[in-house]
């Protein structure tokens, strides 16, 4: 019974993988179908976030179900509730990366992205990509140092979702409201996407420690002190 359980615990957190990559997949792709303005493309990366959803389900039923059944304490509960939490956070990243891929199928046969802030979303698209990969690998390794690298590698998306603005709001803006307002729904998915990876990371970081990634930051010794 026992071996069972545990075996039910290692499926969980092989679903938590799966999705991961899979929502990391769908910001690359979706980010492409924008840019390529392919309407085929967005139209796969939508149809696709279902496997996302469903996989989203089947784990919080079993996670449940074994609430109810093993009663589990210690370790063993805070594996189950975290990736519960982290469930909802690859879900709501899938939906993130549909989002994009909507905004492309919408305004096709043109792109939403004016040409000169192509490479600006394309870098956008890439990082949030690489930010999921680094997140499913914390999900495998339990790599606490890796997840809390994680916030620090999302201050670039930060950066990058500041110069968006910057170009929003310059005076030689010429593209029109509605590409400003598609470009600012745009930085907005990229920035929330790549903080739900950092939310993954760091519900890795409570699950091994038991303790909260902000709780170990701020008791790391400053360099240089």
């Amino acid at each position: 019974m026992r071996d069972a359980y545990h075996e039910e615990l290692d499926s969980i957190g092989e679903d938590l993988v799966e999705m991961a990559r899979l929502v990391g997949s769908a910001i690359g792709r979706a980010t492409t179908s924008m840019l390529d303005a392919d309407l085929k493309l967005a139209e796969s990366v939508i149809a696709a976030d279902q496997r996302v959803d469903d996989l989203q389900h089947n784990l919080e039923a079993r996670a449940i179900a074994l609430l109810a059944r093993q009663q589990p304490v210690a370790t063993d509960l805070r594996i189950v509730v975290t990736s519960l939490r982290m469930s909802a956070d690859l879900e709501r990243s899938g939906d993130l990366a549909q989002h994009v891929a909507k905004l492309a199928r919408l305004r096709f046969p043109a792109s939403a992205v004016p040409h000169d802030l192509h490479a600006t979303i394309l870098e956008m698209g890439q990082l949030a990509q690489r930010l999921m990969a680094k997140a499913a690998e914390v999900i495998i390794t339990k790599d606490v140092d890796l997840a809390l690298q994680l916030e620090q590698d999302d201050d670039e998306m930060d950066l990058l979702h500041r110069t968006l603005f910057q170009h929003l709001m310059d005076d030689r803006w010429k593209h029109g409201i509605e590409t400003a307002v598609d470009v600012t729904l745009l930085g907005r998915y990229y920035e929330r996407f790549a903080d739900h990876a950092v939310s993954v990371a760091k519900r890795v970081v409570y699950l091994v420690t038991g303790e909260h990634a902000d709780e170990i930051q701020a008791a790391a010794p400053v360099e240089g002190a």
